[in-house]
């Protein structure tokens, strides 16, 4: 999540710049999310199989315990992971 959390408020995690580091470079978090999944894959000419939660697509996801679309973004950071997907198979599950 730190990616994103870096990408929405542009704050480093030692959080030296707490108004973000050139704070106008800041992105919203649907822009970052599209930026490190379809946009990524578009630009390796890999959008046709991934990228995207489509049928027929690889299924590399993460399931989280929050929407953090909905959050303030520097609640972003401390988001859990509740599962990992990779390949259509989960290689990770949080404990309860």
């Amino acid at each position: 999540m730190g990616i994103v959390y870096a990408a929405v408020t542009r704050r480093t995690l030692d959080d030296k710049n707490p108004n973000g580091w050139i704070p106008e470079q800041k992105v919203t978090t649907e822009e970052a999310l599209k930026a490190y999944t379809i946009d990524a894959a578009y630009s390796t000419f890999e959008d046709n199989i991934k990228g995207s939660l489509k049928k027929g697509k690889l299924a590399d996801y993460v399931i989280l315990e929050k929407d953090i679309t909905k959050l303030n973004p520097v609640q972003i950071q401390s988001v859990k992971i509740l599962s990992t997907v990779v390949g259509g198979k989960e290689v990770f599950k949080a404990e309860k």
